[in-house]
């Protein structure tokens, strides 16, 4: 028997989950009526031409419709055409993990271009040479980038890769800022949106967060508007409290994680000093400061938090504050045993919090396939690199 000695993988649909049905879906929502037009040799050729890099983009797009008679943005086709890409089950990435140990692996892909620009994960190396992680993400509204606002995270969130290895620093403005004018020079793309969402708790940096978020917001620098601003917090109440005197018009995200006070401890350190009742009504103060509705977050691991009775009590917390919930199917990583639930318990979530009449949504995964997400990426180029000497 010859031996293995490397591992080649396939990317779409071999690690990647495709669901060509919501490509179709989304289509047929511009007017294409014909869905059997997908299957016909006249489709396959344009997708041929353009995964062979035959076609550029723009010309493909016109092709599609032509095709599909119909008349639509090239953004409105980019998105549709990306809804074909779900992500990797969390048994694929652990057996990845376990061959890496032992034998060089490699991904090979003939994807298109559409697929590779609609969400770009970077690194970038301060001076001091600690790296942080961005990501930038595509959506019909505009481009939005996730910044980390601190080096690591001391907050020790469970299912969070950044707090593995504690916290190194806080960031400078000048830092958090440099985040989005460098993704916007290499990409030569105009950043919208901004998310304070990385690695980091941004309210534990809370005066240099404050420095940069009036330079982001000020007409003499980048000039984004508040309301298309989040900060993300795993509930200090104090500093919610002191953001709320600011009367800024940025949008509140909560990382809540749980229903009750039990399963966000567990889940949660900071939740050991402050309680969901402290957290929420500081959320409800920050409301009535400033009229800015309240996200959220609110990660689903099986058999932990995704019960429908975890949806009852979650709504009956919540019930009345002006909010709205964003579901998000938890990133497995190794040092922990979570395990994300499955597609249909977070839809059946998703439906018990609408019978209680809470606004909801299923966020779409945008980091899971390659470490990308919550600190995963820094985590494994540190992983990497200390290996290598």
């Amino acid at each position: 028997m010859i031996p293995v000695k490397q591992f080649f993988f396939d990317f779409g649909g071999v690690l990647v989950d495709l669901d060509f049905n919501g490509t179709i879906e989304a289509f047929c929502k511009f007017g294409a009526t014909i869905p059997e037009a997908f299957n016909s040799e006249n489709f396959h050729k344009i997708l041929r031409d353009f995964e062979n890099g035959q076609t550029e983009e723009k010309d493909f797009f016109d092709q599609l419709r032509i095709f599909l008679s119909i008349e639509t943005s090239d953004e409105e086709i980019r998105q549709a055409w990306n809804k074909i890409i779900q992500t990797i089950p969390a048994y694929k990435l652990k057996i990845l993990r376990t061959l890496k140990e032992d034998f060089p692996i490699y991904m090979v892909s003939n994807t298109n271009i559409t697929h590779i620009e609609y969400t770009r994960k970077y690194l970038f190396r301060l001076s001091d040479g600690n790296v942080i992680e961005s990501v930038l993400m595509r959506y019909h509204h505009g481009n939005s980038v996730c910044i980390s606002s601190q080096v690591g995270c001391r907050m020790g969130c469970r299912f969070c890769a950044s707090t593995i290895g504690g916290l190194t620093r806080c960031l400078k403005p000048s830092e958090m800022l440099d985040q989005i004018y460098r993704i916007q020079k290499l990409t030569g793309e105009r950043v919208s949106n901004v998310v304070v969402m990385g690695s980091g708790e941004p309210l534990d940096n809370y005066d240099n967060l404050l420095v940069f978020l009036r330079m982001l917001t000020d007409e003499n620098g980048l000039n984004i508007s508040q309301r298309n601003v989040t900060v993300s917090t795993c509930g200090l109440v104090p500093e919610i409290y002191k953001l709320a005197q600011e009367k800024l018009q940025i949008t509140l995200a909560l990382s809540l994680h749980a229903p009750n006070d039990e399963k966000r401890q567990e889940l949660m350190p900071i939740a050991n000093k402050y309680s969901m009742d402290e957290v929420l009504d500081a959320c409800r103060n920050y409301f009535d400061k400033t009229g800015r509705r309240i996200t959220f977050e609110y990660s689903l691991v099986a058999g932990v938090n995704d019960s429908e009775e975890d949806a009852k009590q979650l709504a009956g917390r919540i019930r009345g504050i002006n909010c709205h919930v964003n579901l998000i199917p938890v990133n497995p990583i190794k040092e922990r045993s979570y395990v994300r639930s499955t597609r249909q318990a977070v839809e059946n979530f998703k439906i018990k919090l609408e019978k209680y009449g809470i606004n909801v949504t299923i966020r779409r995964e945008m980091g899971s396939d390659i470490d990308g997400a919550c600190g995963q990426l820094r985590k494994s180029y540190m992983e990497k690199t200390e290996s290598e000497k």
